[in-house]
């Protein structure tokens, strides 16, 4: 691979993005950055072939990029523009950073303006909870039989469950029931919640078992979805413009998008960039994802990206998802306004025998 045929396999992948047509040598050997006859351009294409980078549609049309020509030149070969500081105003002001601004509003924004600016799909996956504690756990009667569990997390989650008895607690068993929780739940990293822990605490309780058997069940399904990454899209319908991706298949992406999550929650630094080809739990053909990591306390808190057609501006699009990414962590990492309350939770006491 010399310079000359990377050069032309940098070009295919610019006019075929841009054209979305097969390229052909004399569209090459045109270009002032190649300068080569066009039948010198055709035997580098036909050596690109034979690596693997380019392919041959039709036997009379041009070459395409493969898989592996797209990742080359992400890679090694695109040059982004630089993003001018008009530009980085314009990226400020669709995520809306102003001083009230929460993390929340932040991500949801950024999801919002990369859906508008690429116009893809835009997906978030939001990890963050399961570096939480639990710092508050409550029964709350609410009405004959009927009891609501209230599980909040020092990240600001809130989940609650009504669960209903065949019979009225009595306030002792109340009482009891509500300090078992709280001794053995709060403080505990909400990433600590295995199945495993919990059914612990169930088998310590023995007698009370039968009697509260929906309460504890009310309290392992809220475990299970504090566990649970948050996925959160923007722009699936951006992608039935694409005539690359079938349109069925963006249907049933729509309908089993959440199967993307381990996807995302695979652990990386930097920009990520995967390939239908690559992944079959992609579910739409000749499609792309990428995806950056946002960070918070120096650790990885979730996932920003887009899906899109393989077909894409990777220089024009990489630098958007950098930015935004970036930007979350710096803003969501700064240190929180002083308070009376440092939001650290103590366990006290030791668990039921």
């Amino acid at each position: 691979m010399n310079e000359r045929k990377l050069k032309i396999l940098a070009a295919v992948v610019e006019e075929y993005v841009r054209t979305g047509e097969p390229v052909g040598s004399k569209i090459l050997a045109a270009l002032p950055e190649i300068n080569v006859s066009a039948a010198t351009v055709r035997n580098d294409m036909a050596a690109l072939e034979q690596l693997g980078y380019l392919e041959q549609p039709h036997t009379s049309a041009g070459r395409i990029p493969t898989v592996s020509g797209y990742r080359l030149y992400i890679e090694q070969l695109m040059s982004p523009p630089g993003m001018s500081q008009e530009e980085k105003q314009r990226l400020d002001n669709m995520l809306a950073i102003h001083g009230s601004a929460t993390e929340e509003l932040l991500i949801q924004n950024a999801t919002t303006a990369l859906a508008e600016l690429t116009q893809c799909a835009a997906v978030v996956s939001d990890f963050s909870p399961q570096f939480s504690v639990i710092s508050k756990v409550e029964v709350i009667p609410t009405g004959k039989r009927v009891y609501v569990i209230l599980l909040i997390t020092s990240a600001g989650s809130i989940k609650n469950k009504a669960c209903r008895l065949e019979f009225d607690l009595t306030n002792e068993q109340l009482s009891w029931f509500s300090g078992y929780l709280s001794e053995n739940l709060e403080g505990i990293s909400v990433s600590d919640l295995s199945d495993e822990l919990m059914e612990n605490l169930t088998a310590a309780m023995s007698a009370y078992m039968m009697a509260m058997s929906p309460l504890v069940q009310g309290i392992c399904e809220l475990s299970r979805d504090l566990r649970q990454h948050a996925l959160l899209f923007k722009g699936e319908k951006n992608l039935f413009s694409y005539q690359d991706l079938d349109k069925m298949e963006i249907v049933r992406f729509i309908e089993h998008k959440d199967e993307l999550s381990r996807l995302l929650d695979d652990s990386f630094s930097g920009i990520k960039v995967m390939f239908r080809e690559d992944k079959s739990s992609f579910v739409i053909g000749n499609s792309s994802m990428i995806v950056s990591k946002y960070r918070k306390g120096g650790k990885n808190v979730g996932s920003l990206g887009i899906i899109g057609p393989m077909r894409l501006d990777y220089a024009k699009v990489i630098p958007y998802i950098e930015y935004f990414s970036q930007k979350i962590t710096d803003l969501i990492s700064e240190p929180p306004e002083p308070s009376l309350d440092d939001g650290h939770i103590k366990k006290e006491g030791d668990p039921h025998d």
